[in-house]
């Protein structure tokens, strides 16, 4: 079994914290000083996050302001996720682990096993198949999760977990939202709209397209029992020897000046 570090934090942090550590963790994995390793993590206060090539003014930071929540900026691609009532798991790999192998599509196809044995541990039966290549082509709104991507993982028909990957310095470095209760809608509530129809429309599109975990199982499961059956089925999908660990001292430097200079900052958030 190949040992991997995993680091569950059931005290949430905010965003800048949350995006600060995931990017110094990929740092320290892609030198080879760190093994590879699964995050859990939450979020405290709710925060909006942008894809990396967003626009910045699709986020409503008058409304952000209103209800106390965050805004960033993620170094992985796709479009806005309202960060809450979820479990956010990252997995940072080395480019030569088997995991990674492959493009971005044959990973995601790969890692989606671990994240459907995830979710038949929790009872809920789901789904990951490509996408033609018409429907991606489709015009793109702002919120990640009504757009269709390669080996979404699908209750129903309707989007459960949306993901996000990047590559860069010998790492790969994966995004995971996975909403666990809550109106899947309230994003709009903080995205610029060109009128009040345009931000109704995306909301019944929203409740169309995605749902809840507990929606999906008909009960609320609380976050650490997402967090262990998440263990669980990348253990099991992958043959991973999962050991808990912290974070190393040079790694909560890195992501306490990252937070600091980078996800923390008016300039990077505000940059597209």
């Amino acid at each position: 079994m190949r040992q991997t570090r995993s680091i569950r934090e059931s005290d949430f942090g905010d965003g800048a914290c949350n995006m600060a550590v995931d990017s110094a963790i990929a740092l320290a994995v892609g030198a080879g000083r760190q093994p590879p390793t699964l995050r859990t993590y939450g979020w405290d206060p709710f925060c909006l996050s942008l894809g990396y090539g967003q626009r910045a003014r699709e986020a409503d930071t008058e409304a952000l302001r209103r209800r106390g929540w965050d805004l960033l900026r993620r170094p992985s691609g796709g479009k806005a996720i309202l960060h809450g009532d979820e479990l956010t798991y990252s997995l940072c790999l080395p480019l030569d682990h088997p995991l990674a192998s492959g493009d971005i599509i044959e990973s995601y196809r790969r890692l989606s096993a671990g994240l459907l044995r995830a979710l038949e541990i929790l009872g809920l039966p789901a789904t990951a198949n490509p996408v033609h290549d018409s429907a991606l082509n489709q015009p793109a709104g702002p919120v990640c999760f009504l757009q269709p991507s390669h080996y979404e993982i699908l209750v129903d028909g309707r989007k459960l977990i949306g993901s996000a990957q990047l590559r860069q310095k010998g790492v790969m470095l994966q995004h995971g939202a996975i909403p666990i209760s809550g109106d899947i809608a309230r994003i709009c509530e903080v995205l610029s709209f060109a009128s009040a129809a345009e931000r109704a429309a995306q909301q019944q599109r929203a409740r169309q397209r995605a749902l809840t975990l507990a929606q999906a199982l008909g009960r609320e499961p609380s976050w650490s029992e997402v967090a262990s059956a998440l263990e669980a089925g990348f253990s099991d999908a992958f043959g991973l020897d999962l050991q808990a660990g912290p974070l190393s001292a040079d790694e909560a430097a890195d992501a306490e000046a990252l937070a600091r200079d980078r996800f923390g900052n008016p300039e990077w958030t505000g940059k597209r």
